[in-house]
């Protein structure tokens, strides 16, 4: 049996399309992402910051940093999970998000955790 790394923080992310705050006619496209942020190590941590790539349906990329996530920077002790919801706003009807989290344990250790690509996609807009 494998034992459990120190620093193992799972993320799984999914996305929906928001219709009645988005405006395609002016290449407004809103989307809510809910976020599971799952300790899997034998270490508490705590999340410090994000950064996140934003890269729309034509290529452009814009980066996204800040302290925490919506406000707060969750404690997660070993098996715990923490859930939040957040949105990104669009000028295509698909794009892509992926970025990581930097974390802190208890005794000052800091290390990344990878949040992995995900789609952004009004509903038709991939086959």
């Amino acid at each position: 049996m494998k034992t459990p790394a120190p620093h193992s923080i799972r993320i799984e992310v999914t996305a929906e399309f928001i219709a009645a705050q988005s405006n395609p006619g002016e290449d407004c496209y809103v989307f809510a992402y809910h976020v599971i942020i799952r300790n899997t190590g034998t270490v508490a941590a705590r999340l410090i910051s994000r950064h996140w790539v934003i890269t729309d349906g034509e290529g452009r990329v814009r980066e996204a940093h800040g302290l925490g996530v919506v406000g707060e920077q969750p404690r997660l002790v070993p098996g715990e999970v923490f859930h939040y919801s957040s949105g990104c706003v669009l000028d295509t009807p698909v794009g892509t998000m992926q970025g990581d989290y930097l974390m802190e344990t208890d005794d000052g250790e800091k290390f990344e955790t990878e949040i992995p690509a995900f789609m952004l996609a009004t509903p038709g807009a991939l086959h």
